[in-house]
């Protein structure tokens, strides 16, 4: 479901849920646990149709024992595995993992490279992860991070009917200002998972209720009739 309201009044009112939801969750930590972007870009990975929770259970003894690129790209890629055998696609990760810090050895000294045309290019490594790894280890907003919960929540709040997530990050780029792309995940992240959740959202709980044209507060007392409340 798409609102009906312009260009202008959309911008207006997503910049207005930025508002009220950056109280709540602006401050909130990175889902993922890491000390260094070596180690975030090797979770985000390893988060792939995975659990955050799942992730952050095998990471503290992978990067204890290989704190860093050289240490992953010079062990045998089954030992990563035996690590990270809770995760999902244990074989396919450690394989991208050791070749990506492989390719961080031999091109960037071991290091992160804060661009975004170069992380997509390392094995394992979409552009979702790069975007999450530029916002949360260089403070770089190179797109907006979309995952089930941004995806769900724009859905929602009529800003996008795509299901490609590439496509919902285009629509989501056009209608932010890039100082908010970050900030966009963040909140809708937090928020997905405390209050909008994918079955029985808590929409009596929710600050942007009336912001939102799939709100059950809103439906319930129509008092804007600028929404396209057709489904």
């Amino acid at each position: 479901m798409v609102s009906s309201q312009t260009f202008s009044e959309t911008n207006q009112r997503a910049l207005e849920i930025l508002n009220r939801l950056k109280p709540l969750y602006l401050d909130s930590p990175c889902p993922l646990n890491y000390e260094t972007p070596l180690q975030l870009l090797v979770a985000v990975i390893l988060a792939a149709q995975c659990t955050d929770a799942r992730v952050n259970q095998v990471t503290p003894q992978l990067f204890g024992r290989f704190p860093d690129a050289a240490a992953l790209a010079g062990v045998d890629a089954r030992e990563i595995e035996t690590m990270i055998k809770q995760v999902t696609f244990p074989r396919n990760k450690a394989r991208n993992v050791q070749l990506t810090c492989r390719q961080l050895m031999e091109k960037f000294k071991g290091e992160v490279p804060p661009n975004l045309d170069e992380l997509v290019k390392l094995p394992g490594v979409g552009r979702k992860t790069a975007t999450m790894v530029l916002h949360y280890a260089f403070g770089m907003d190179a797109g907006v991070m979309v995952d089930i919960h941004v995806k769900r929540l724009s859905q929602r709040m009529g800003f996008s009917n795509q299901e490609d997530l590439v496509k919902v990050e285009q629509d989501l780029m056009k209608i932010l200002p890039v100082c908010e792309w970050g900030n966009w995940f963040v909140c809708l992240t937090y928020h997905g998972r405390a209050i909008c959740p994918a079955k029985k959202p808590a929409c009596e709980q929710c600050v942007v209720a009336s912001l939102c044209p799939s709100s059950a507060v809103l439906k319930d007392q129509l008092l804007d009739n600028s929404w396209d409340l057709t489904f």
